[in-house]
């Protein structure tokens, strides 16, 4: 028979014993900041949501995604600068390859590691007038009338305004032929802007809630949230030639190893093809990429005469040199405006 001193023993040092197992271990919570541009506020606040249920019930762990939103370029700036970013997704490639030229946040060859050159939606740009369009704004052509004033971002901060200036330049050099027409009408638009906000939600709400301006070059989603909270205020038109835009995404790899969080963050942007986020992405007007949501939303989301900034410019880098680096075609069309 045990005595009660064994059976003592015994019990403490079972107890003793099983502390020392190793319970059964949950992951560690984490935190990502995603540093974005201006209008995409809306649409990550509900990817996040959904992203961090899926998470949850896939491996347990708790994940808090925070937000930064500014111009792109201003945006990428910053992530140079320090912030601390985990992923960028960022309005143009142009800004996040800026992310690898200036201190190797990230490989060279980014652009490969997802799908779709790493854009997992697109968008373009359209025209946003005040109700009933008493201008009368059809196209780029009524952008440098002398009675219209123009609300557009500064491209030497903001990805949107890039692509602003893109599309009414290639428009002009292929309605008027060549590059120094396309400068010129360029410029005459540039003379029609009054201020120049350092992204597209400033100016957003410089032309919808300051009244500024008889037409705004807004990105499409950024139109139809206009639409949605003005719609007594505000119409938008599709002119006859835009840009394909493709926002693409990235870890910013310095960032994610220091913490460890790689493949958290990976899984993330990962997440942004599934049919779920596709579904979202087209909720909130951007163009997703993958056909069931293309399909979903093709009424509100029409076919358009789109060009490609390869075809046109021969890329981001190339567009950036010609146009937006110091001393570019924009500063002087800017620097000699009346």
């Amino acid at each position: 028979m045990t005595s009660r001193r064994s059976f003592t023993t015994i019990l403490i040092a079972g107890t003793l014993a099983a502390a020392a197992l190793p319970a059964f271990a949950q992951p560690a919570p984490v935190t990502l900041l995603n540093v974005s541009y201006d209008p995409t506020r809306e649409l990550y606040v509900e990817v996040n949501a959904a992203f961090i249920k899926h998470w949850k019930a896939k491996t347990g762990q708790e994940v808090t995604i925070k937000q930064s939103h500014g111009g792109s370029g201003k945006q990428a700036r910053s992530i140079i600068d320090g912030l601390d970013a985990d992923v960028a997704t960022l309005a143009l490639a142009g800004d996040t390859d800026a992310l690898h030229n200036n201190g190797g946040w990230i490989p060279k060859d980014w652009q490969k590691r997802l799908p779709l050159n790493s854009a997992p939606y697109t968008s373009t740009i359209v025209l946003v007038t005040r109700a009933g369009n008493p201008k009368n704004i059809r196209d780029w052509d009524d952008l440098i009338r002398p009675d219209v004033k123009v609300i557009t971002p500064n491209p030497k901060t903001s990805g949107g305004a890039r692509w602003n200036y893109l599309a009414a330049w290639e428009f002009a050099k292929r309605k008027y032929g060549g590059d120094a027409k396309a400068k010129a009408f360029v410029g005459k638009l540039y003379a029609n802007v009054p201020v120049l906000d350092s992204g597209a939600r400033g100016s957003s709400i410089t032309f919808a809630q300051r009244a500024q301006g008889d037409v705004f070059i807004s990105w499409e989603n950024e139109a139809y949230l206009l639409e949605k909270e003005f719609g007594n205020k505000v119409d938008f038109v599709y002119p006859s030639l835009s840009i394909l835009a493709e926002p693409a995404v990235t870890v910013v790899d310095k960032n994610v190893d220091k913490k460890g969080i790689r493949a958290v963050a990976q899984a993330y942007l990962e997440y942004l093809y599934t049919e779920e986020a596709q579904d979202i992405i087209g909720k909130h007007y951007y163009r997703p990429t993958s056909a069931k949501a293309q399909a979903k939303y093709a009424k509100q989301l029409p076919k358009l005469n789109l060009f490609k900034i390869e075809e046109a410019f021969g890329g981001w880098e190339q567009a950036a040199k010609v146009h937006f680096a110091d001393g570019g075609s924009f500063d002087q069309i800017y620097s000699t405006r009346p």
